[in-house]
């Protein structure tokens, strides 16, 4: 039984992790019979967006908090987990990626990392054991792992794959049903929400991205 990680960022597309893209990634994972560690940083989010209105509002939430609503509660401080405990490790996407595990969303190419985000992925690709980054993810991908030029993919964005570029990753153009797999990096990303448009069509690629990161485990 494979042992894989999630890394979650909050809860909600605009502020933390995609729901969608989680709860794809938590099935497809489950469905393959692997063991899944849910982990998030004990952080405060960047900000909080409501979703109706799609507008920041006067309140502040842990991500770690907010993240345990997808993970059912059963989730760990990322602080606390080593690339030991696992054999692969996955990013979903949605805003908080780029602005909880990272501050991509404020800063472009000039951004940091989160520390525990940055050391437990370059551990994973230290110990050779496959990573998956979904949406935006990538951006993180591209951060920490640019001096490999890793093959990462968003999709078609322009923007975004230009910052990638930048960052010293190769951008490869993909459909939203479609994965990038680097097997000499052990890094597999697909476009998601970044193309959509419905979760039928970003549950294709997220399930082939799991199918390949657990094939990469061994």
């Amino acid at each position: 039984m494979k042992k894989v990680g999630v890394v979650l960022s909050g809860c909600g597309v605009y502020d933390g992790s995609e729901i969608h893209e989680a709860t794809l990634t938590l099935y497809f994972l489950d469905r393959l019979g692997a063991k899944i560690l849910c982990m998030a940083p004990d952080v405060a989010q960047m900000h909080v967006i409501d979703h109706v209105k799609g507008e920041p509002v006067e309140e502040r939430r842990n991500v770690l908090v907010e993240a345990a609503r997808i993970a059912r509660g059963e989730i760990r401080d990322l602080k606390d987990v080593k690339a030991a405990d696992l054999d692969a490790l996955i990013f979903p996407g949605g805003f908080g990626a780029a602005k909880n595990l990272s501050d991509f969303a404020v800063k472009g190419v000039g951004c940091m990392v989160h520390p525990d985000v940055e050391r437990l992925i370059r551990a994973m690709h230290a110990s050779k054991k496959p990573l998956g980054f979904i949406c935006i993810a990538p951006v993180l991908a591209a951060k920490v792992l640019g001096s490999f030029s890793p093959r990462l993919t968003v999709g078609c964005n322009k923007e975004t794959a230009a910052a990638l570029e930048k960052l010293g990753a190769r951008h490869i153009v993909c459909r939203v049903d479609e994965v990038e797999v680097d097997a000499e990096q052990k890094i597999v990303t697909t476009p998601a929400y970044m193309l959509g448009p419905s979760i039928a069509h970003v549950a294709q690629g997220i399930e082939k991205l799991v199918h390949a990161v657990v094939k990469l485990a061994g």
